[in-house]
């Protein structure tokens, strides 16, 4: 998967330099820790699992875990016991979500939350969820093991059906309605069903919802997918924020005739529209500076036969920024294009909206403590934006969130060929670690 555009605008714009530079930040440690050094993880331990995880759902054309499938239920059953070799005495609540906690030594605190997912796309890859999923299960066991002493809880946390749309994530925020549980998922089964089939209660999710107030922050490790910072030679993406996006489904109509008796200049050519659409969605976001991208990424065509002009194209349009304004801005552009090419064919353009997801920003004072984090071990940086979605961005709604990348090799995600070296893995995990333990002293009072 390359997004040239994307990478391109964030590297113009990142907001850090390149490079390494000292903390500012100092990290608030537990008793009878080495306040001066940055803590650890056990690298060969974390990158086993993740190995032995991989092999679950694996086939020839990928890993297939998707959500509700015999091998998602596999994949999380092998978390529950990474879970509880770690201690953390895994549950899985109404909602579908497996939970673990470390107690922390105020129980009148609101617990740090760590996570991400196990459940992969049709012939994905093992890094994108697994190395956030399993590096949070690592951490928890390596504050226990190490002695770390934090004030707050450390609970952990594997979210179901991130890849079906964020379903545990949304649960947890109380932003699913009870027609969204009867969609069905790739497994074939409902949301509804499925989330009864991972142990969660269908009839109870509303008992799982998160307020504001009821977690200090989250904080979500995660491959880059995408190549900036493999191309930039950075171990870390500090992110400052998951991209809005919109989703339109575009119907364009024209008129079904014969495509050798129909003079050219007397066509109603859904396809032309179309075609002349996609390139001009693409000149008009490419002609403004900024990170913002658009895709043109599915097209149904109308009778879709060699001998007949197009009657009708069904297309989607995926646009996606940091900023709110600029999404709603370009929003007016790509109908404005529609309706002066529908007049120039002698077409129509008709639009509906099919997913409107807010910018979710990544609170200043995590960033920085990821920052601090990535400084004390060493390792090079840089502030950057997610351009694909996470739990993340749901979780932001009710707490301050913090997300870390860690380089994906090619910049290839959502394929089998998707791939994290065990070294960076480790780099991720311990910027984790270390930025739970700033976070668990940062938030004075909480």
């Amino acid at each position: 998967m390359k997004r040239r555009t994307f990478l391109q605008h964030a590297a113009a714009v990142a907001a850090v330099p390149l490079g390494r530079f000292a903390s500012s930040t100092p990290f608030a440690r537990g008793a009878g820790v080495n306040a001066s050094a940055p803590l650890h993880v056990n690298g060969a331990r974390l990158n086993a699992s993740l190995t032995a995880l991989g092999e679950i759902g694996r086939t020839a054309g990928g890993i297939n875990r998707y959500a509700y499938s015999d091998a998602d239920l596999a994949g999380r059953a092998y978390a529950i016991g990474l879970m509880g070799d770690a201690g953390l005495a895994p549950r899985t609540d109404v909602a579908g979500n497996i939970r673990g906690r470390v107690p922390g030594t105020d129980a009148s605190l609101p617990p740090i939350l760590i996570g991400s997912h196990v459940d992969s796309v049709t012939d994905g890859g093992n890094f994108d969820g697994p190395v956030g999923a399993l590096s949070a299960i690592e951490v928890a066991r390596s504050v226990r093991e190490q002695g770390v002493r934090l004030r707050h809880p450390l609970d952990v946390v594997i979210w179901q059906n991130e890849e079906g749309g964020t379903i545990g994530s949304k649960m947890a925020i109380g932003a699913l309605t009870e027609a969204d549980l009867d969609k069905v998922a790739r497994s074939g089964r409902t949301i509804r069903e499925g989330t009864a089939l991972v142990g969660g209660d269908p009839a109870r999710w509303r008992e799982a919802v998160l307020k504001r107030g009821d977690i200090a922050c989250y904080l979500e490790l995660h491959i880059e997918q995408g190549g900036l910072l493999e191309k930039a030679g950075l171990q870390i993406g500090v992110v400052q924020g998951i991209v809005g996006l919109r989703w339109f489904e575009v119907t364009i109509t024209g008129f079904a005739n014969h495509a050798g008796a129909t003079p050219m200049d007397q066509r109603q050519d859904a396809v032309l529209a179309a075609a002349k659409f996609t390139v001009a969605v693409n000149d008009a976001i490419r002609a403004e500076p900024g990170r913002q991208v658009a895709t043109v990424g599915r097209m149904v065509v109308t009778p879709n036969t060699t001998n007949v002009i197009a009657s009708q194209v069904v297309l989607t349009v995926d646009l996606r920024d940091l900023d709110e304004a600029k999404l709603a801005r370009f929003t007016a552009v790509l109908e404005q294009l529609g309706a002066g090419i529908g007049r120039a064919t002698d077409t129509t353009f008709k639009f509906a909206r099919l997913v409107d997801s807010e910018p979710a920003m990544a609170d200043p004072r995590v960033q920085d403590w990821i920052d601090a984090s990535a400084a004390a071990l060493g390792l090079t940086r840089q502030r950057m934006p997610s351009g694909a979605g996470h739990d993340a961005q749901e979780i932001a709604r009710i707490a301050p969130m913090g997300m870390i990348f860690v380089p994906s090799v090619g910049g290839i995600s959502h394929s089998p060929k998707e791939f994290t070296r065990p070294e960076d893995v480790v780099h991720g995990a311990e910027v984790l670690l270390n930025t739970v333990v700033a976070a668990d002293g940062g938030f004075p009072g909480v």
